[in-house]
C-alpha cells in the first residue's frame, strides 16, 4: 500500500524543542496527525524526520503536498476537494 489521503488538509502548529526529533507521517494513515504512529508498516513508506534547531512553533504540513516537507507551503489552499 502507497497511497496517501489525508485527513486535514490545514497545517497544524506545533512548539518543537531544540534538539528533539520528530516523526513526521508520509503515508497519511497515522490517527495521530502530523506525526507517525507506525501505520506505514504495510507500505513502502518511513516517515521524514525533522531535527528541530531551536524551541519555537513550526507549522507541519498536514496535506502531505507541500514542496517544503514536512512544513507547510500553503499548497492546501489550491488543491481540490
Amino acid at each position: 500500500m502507497n497511497t496517501q489521503r489525508s485527513i486535514s488538509r490545514a497545517p497544524v502548529l506545533v512548539e518543537v524543542i531544540e534538539g528533539k526529533r520528530y516523526f513526521w507521517c508520509t503515508c497519511d494513515l497515522s490517527i495521530t496527525q502530523p506525526f507517525c504512529d507506525g501505520s506505514h508498516q504495510d507500505s513502502n513508506l518511513k516517515p521524514l524526520i525533522f531535527l528541530a534547531t531551536q524551541t519555537t512553533n513550526v507549522r507541519f504540513c498536514r496535506c502531505k503536498q507541500t514542496a517544503s516537507p514536512p512544513l507547510c507551503d500553503g499548497t492546501h489552499k489550491h488543491l481540490n476537494t
